[in-house]
């Protein structure tokens, strides 16, 4: 996850779960495949333009512009023509101009791109912080909600996640990869349902141990400086971080709604006052 830079990195927190986290598992497991075995990251291909000439593109760029959702094609609702595609790459990402042309992938599906963009990754560093974010904050919101819910909430997450980039940059030509959105709501309702767990984190070289509504509230907050240039979607890790914190803040201040979406044996907790352990300051029940 991007928004901490080098200096603070979480690397695990003390809040035991009583269930595999499988999803979140298999989250790990099918982003890190996609990315070593699905997105090329060398190489150059020769493509054949709408008007039959020929060109030559990066295969990394070729896939990402092919299967990636972009904020200018979600709000014109057409793929972008080879002519945008090539202003977006030398000139910047304010190519949003419909110039009549052939698009340059008719058959891409600007739904489906959605999703596909929360499985790709720019880079190794990319991959991993995200992944690492994920197990850390994940595993307990799964084990509490149970598998679907948490696999709906999390895909949720990252649909609120790309529409607030795209309400922030609707004219942007520039691909939207990453499951950073998706894991920024898994980290907002976290906040609100642990806020007292302790999270080990490197800052520097050292190693301390800092309550989770410190290090999820100072990351929140940083993404309100991020640098233009900096190439992060912040709208996006925005958007994503409040709509987890808005569904656990409901979850928190309505029991009944806190029993409905808890599962076994969670559940038979759900409508005592509000543990800001979220449960786990309390002994397990029996049978775990």
């Amino acid at each position: 996850m991007s928004g901490y830079g080098a200096c603070v990195l979480p690397l695990s927190d003390r809040n035991p779960t009583y269930h595999r986290a499988v999803v979140t598992v298999v989250l790990i497991v099918v982003n890190v495949a996609v990315f070593a075995l699905v997105q090329p990251r060398s190489g150059t291909e020769i493509i054949t333009l709408p008007d039959g000439r020929r060109a030559s593109i990066a295969s990394d760029v070729r896939f990402t512009f092919e299967h990636a959702a972009i904020p200018c094609e979600l709000t014109e609702r057409r793929p972008l023509d080879a002519e945008e595609i090539r202003l977006s790459l030398t000139v910047g990402d304010e190519a949003c101009h419909d110039t009549g042309g052939s698009p340059l992938f008719p058959h891409k599906n600007l739904w489906l791109s959605a999703l596909a963009s929360l499985f790709l990754h720019g880079s190794v560093v990319h991959l991993g912080s995200n992944m690492l974010f994920l197990w850390i904050f994940g595993n307990n919101i799964e084990d509490h909600v149970g598998a679907l819910r948490y696999l709906t909430f999390y895909l949720l997450a990252g649909a609120v996640a790309l529409a607030a980039h795209v309400a922030v940059q609707p004219t942007s030509t520039v691909p939207v990869i990453g499951a950073s959105g998706a894991v920024a709501g898994v980290m907002g309702a976290y906040l609100v349902w642990f806020p007292s767990a302790r999270v080990t984190t490197l800052v520097l070289i050292f190693l301390r141990e800092i309550p989770a509504w410190f290090l999820l509230g100072f990351w929140f907050i940083s993404q309100f400086f991020t640098a233009p240039d900096a190439g992060i979607a912040w709208a996006a890790h925005v958007g994503g971080f409040a709509f987890g914190l808005l569904l656990g803040a409901l979850v928190r201040v309505v029991p009944a709604l806190r029993s409905a979406l808890w599962r076994e044996p969670w559940r038979r907790q759900a409508r005592s006052p509000w543990d800001p352990t979220g449960g786990m300051g309390r002994t397990p029940p029996s049978g775990w």
